[in-house]
């Protein structure tokens, strides 16, 4: 199994972990949310030995915005969700730059600005639940490409 698939396979396990956390309460959202949390680190560093090839530091920089999401937040009093705006939008960008299919990479432009209007707690309210749509669509329609290809993205002829 080649790195893309792993990573979609733990992105797929993020996205179950991380909905049952967000619908359930108690013990069950209790083991569900660290286990998320943990697939999206595995996801990150895969993320990172998968788009390194296209733009390292850039793959470097997208993994530390993703990383900072696990300890930042708590920290500063905000929302995970932001970080992962950006995260997508940075993943997005070096997909746009690689061989990965362009609707992808737009789907994850379209998934970090729906993440994004969580900075903004009263429009994160007025648009919830239709902002979490966009990182459904987008981040989902990565994992199913990751899982069902599992090709890895290379810069592309005109970036290379």
């Amino acid at each position: 199994m080649n790195t893309a698939r792993i990573a979609g396979v733990f992105y797929l396990i993020t996205f179950v972990a991380g909905t049952i956390a967000l619908v359930m309460s108690g013990k069950v959202a209790a083991i569900a949310g660290p286990i998320a949390a943990a697939s999206y680190v595995v996801v990150t560093v895969l993320f990172y030995q998968l788009f390194k090839s296209v733009h390292k530091r850039l793959s470097l920089l997208a993994a530390g915005v993703s990383l900072s999401a696990t300890v930042a937040p708590p920290l500063i009093g905000g929302n995970p969700l932001v970080f992962f705006g950006v995260y997508c939008l940075l993943i997005s960008y070096l997909m746009f730059q690689s061989t990965a299919p362009r609707i992808l990479a737009g789907l994850m432009t379209f998934a970090g600005f729906g993440w994004l209007t969580f900075a903004l707690p009263p429009l994160a309210h007025a648009l919830s639940p239709y902002n979490y749509g966009p990182g459904i669509v987008g981040e989902g329609a990565l994992t199913l490409w990751l899982l069902l290809f599992g090709v890895t993205p290379r810069p592309s002829p005109r970036h290379a």
